[in-house]
């Protein structure tokens, strides 16, 4: 019989609860069930279907996950189910409309078997072929990545293969043509160009780091528009950051208008003014720079990362491998702590998530604690490849080798014999 239902953590029903300030009665009322069921989930004693647990979490708001008390990063397949608030026969009858779940004869049963990660038996259901086109209508159903249902379904089931695997595709010639576009352009306004992309890279992070502090951040059509220059005296307004970098290469001189207009007339940048208001110099035209894409491509050739095409399902970027590769490299006691700063942890980390509304991690690393030689206390933590994590590294590693060359996989190589 298919096993409907997923255990949520009593103790922590009743305490979120009373964060929310919230009787039973009235978690009861919004969530369409009587008083005495709030009391039996709250004593272990039953368990809400998924639509339920979706209603008690938008009640007490929060997410599913801090109510099964699953950490991020450490979804199974039947959490992925329930974040969607699906019985199996919701989300069998859903992929029964689809060839793969036609092909594979999905049934309850059957979806309740691969989610508890024992064999699935049936027509088609030896053919990697067929069930790795699976983890793309179960992403569809229950409105996540492919990759998350990937990860998912390597932790539910360790082991099986891999269900997906990147196919290899003919080079484009985009990256041709962005290396023509740079070497088209004379040094200065080379320079010009890396410069202003990376001032993007630096935004970027400023906002990303916004976001995870919860903080208002203006539309990416807004903050993507970099302030090039403020038309007023220097000693007054001062220089702008971007300024500030091209006075260090020492290109910031009168001509800088006439080279971003001609990076513009390559379609390189998009230059945009308006007049604002400075405390010190009052109304004051401002000048923006904004990056196209094929301006960032071209810029991305110059610098050595022409291969910066999106990865394909379900690797990652060449620097989240690179920072897997870290992490494997400081062999079994771990990377410290301090060593990893910055995004890395929001894409990779276990229990992190990249704001509020976005998606959790990936899971492949997570902080582990070292204690005292006496084991009374912890003294810091390191960071570990999970086991998911190691054995995304073993199961793509050829595939990451052929496609990052730069990154040093001994670490990972290790790792992976040693898990073998």
């Amino acid at each position: 019989m298919p096993l409907p239902l997923r255990v949520i953590a009593p103790s922590r029903l009743a305490a979120l609860r009373e964060r929310a300030g919230l009787s039973k009665a009235e978690l009861a009322r919004r969530i369409g069930v009587s008083t005495r069921m709030v009391f039996f989930y709250e004593t272990g004693r039953h368990t809400p279907t998924p639509q339920r647990l979706q209603k008690m979490a938008a009640a007490l708001h929060c997410d599913v996950e801090e109510l099964t008390g699953v950490r991020r990063g450490e979804e199974r397949l039947v959490d992925l189910r329930f974040a969607a608030g699906m019985t199996l026969d919701q989300a069998v009858e859903l992929l029964r409309r689809t060839p793969v779940g036609r092909a594979l004869c999905l049934s309850a049963p059957r979806l309740s078997v691969l989610e508890q990660g024992r064999p699935v038996h049936g027509r088609n259901w030896r053919d990697r072929d067929v069930v790795g086109r699976l983890p793309a209508a179960l992403a569809k159903i229950y409105g996540v990545p492919v990759r998350t249902v990937v990860d998912a379904w390597m932790r539910t089931r360790p082991e099986d293969p891999a269900p997906v695997h990147p196919r290899r595709r003919p080079q484009r010639s985009s990256g041709d043509s962005a290396e023509a576009s740079w070497r088209s352009l004379n040094e200065r306004q080379q320079t010009y160009l890396a410069e202003i992309l990376r001032d993007e890279r630096m935004t970027e992070t400023e906002i990303w780091m916004r976001r995870t502090h919860h903080l208002p951040v203006p539309r990416p059509a807004e903050w993507r528009k970099l302030l090039l220059a403020l038309h007023a005296p220097a000693n007054v307004v001062g220089y702008t950051r971007l300024q500030e970098r091209l006075r260090h290469r020492g290109v910031h001189d009168p001509g800088a208008g006439a080279t971003v207009h001609a990076l513009a007339r390559r379609e390189l940048l998009m230059i945009s003014t308006d007049v604002v208001h400075h405390p010190d110099a009052g109304e004051v035209t401002r000048v923006r720079v904004e990056m196209t894409r094929r301006g960032r491509a071209a810029a991305r050739a110059g610098l050595g990362e022409s291969a910066e095409q999106q990865p394909e399902t379900p690797l990652l970027s060449e620097w989240l491998w690179g920072v897997m590769a870290r992490v494997a490299e400081a062999g079994p006691d771990g990377l410290e702590r301090d060593a990893l700063a910055g995004r890395a942890p929001f894409f990779l980390g276990v229990g992190y998530k990249s704001r509020s509304a976005g998606r959790p991690s990936r899971g492949f690393i997570d902080e582990v604690p070292v204690l005292a030689a006496d084991g009374s206390y912890v003294v810091g933590y390191r960071w570990k490849l999970t086991p998911v994590g190691l054995r995304h590294a073993a199961e793509y590693l050829d595939e990451y080798r052929r496609r990052y060359p730069r990154v040093d996989t001994t670490g990972i190589r290790i790792l992976a014999d040693e898990g073998r």
